[in-house]
């Protein structure tokens, strides 16, 4: 059982995720407390220690990043509660922090639920933090990758290119290192856009700026040496993103 805190400033938000977690997780989560202001929420997590907690953004005495800065305790895991727009969306997925749009989807809110079972105790990561909140106010220049050793925080011109294998995607970077996470490409593509990125086959996505040549026949070399097909669904569109008649 996870013991959970609900941090929400709107009633009738906090009774109904409070209900869906009852009906969707009743054997894994203990609500065991509630806070609708910064104060109370820094308070009630330090005090009782929790293993989850649902966070709001905007609270009515401030934010959620000021009960993050303020607490003792941060052992545990966290899921934001948002009513963001797209662009905040994404912020939230550079910066590899667990987010719930709302109004909430109880079928989204499992999916939640059984990702932390499969992580290790976390500590939140101050770096990953910073990042949401400039990723919130301009557009990202970097990504965070979570691993099982580490978060690593890659710049986007460092990516020459990410390959996928069923639920993996590893980073290939101009530095020679090779960042494995365990998340499937899908959830990449719509970070790492054109103009710079473009997903040029079901198992390669690449670096544009990183190119050294290419063919009619489909295939790109890299300036990490390698070789990356081009699909024949994708042709056309790289062809024109590269500014050439097919």
């Amino acid at each position: 059982m996870y013991k959970t805190i609900i941090i929400e400033d709107e009633h009738r938000i906090r009774e109904a995720l409070s209900i869906m977690l009852e009906m969707t997780a009743a054997d894994k989560i203990q609500v065991i407390a509630y806070a609708e202001s910064v104060e109370e929420a820094v308070k009630l997590i330090d005090r009782l220690k929790p293993d989850l907690v649902f966070m709001d953004i905007m609270l009515k005495d401030g934010t959620g990043f000021d009960v993050l800065e303020q607490i003792a305790f941060n052992s545990f895991h966290l899921i934001f509660t948002t009513a963001y727009e797209q662009h905040a969306i994404n912020a939230f997925k550079y910066s590899a922090i667990d987010y719930l749009l709302k109004p909430i989807d109880s079928e989204e809110l499992k999916t939640a639920i059984d990702r932390i079972a499969l992580l290790h105790e976390r500590v939140l990561e101050k770096q990953q933090l910073s990042e949401l909140q400039l990723n919130l106010i301009k557009t990202p220049d970097r990504i965070i990758l979570p691993t099982q050793e580490a978060m690593y925080v890659v710049k986007l011109d460092q990516i020459i290119r990410c390959e996928t294998s069923g639920s993996y995607t590893t980073f290939f970077l101009t530095d020679g290192r090779k960042i494995m996470v365990s998340k499937p490409l899908k959830n990449y593509e719509d970070l790492l856009e054109p103009p710079a990125f473009f997903r040029i086959h079901q198992s390669h996505l690449i670096n544009l700026n990183c190119i050294v040549s290419y063919s009619r026949e489909g295939m790109v070399q890299m300036n990490d040496k390698s070789s990356v097909p081009i699909s024949r669904g994708k042709k056309d569109q790289f062809f024109k993103l590269m500014k050439e008649e097919v």
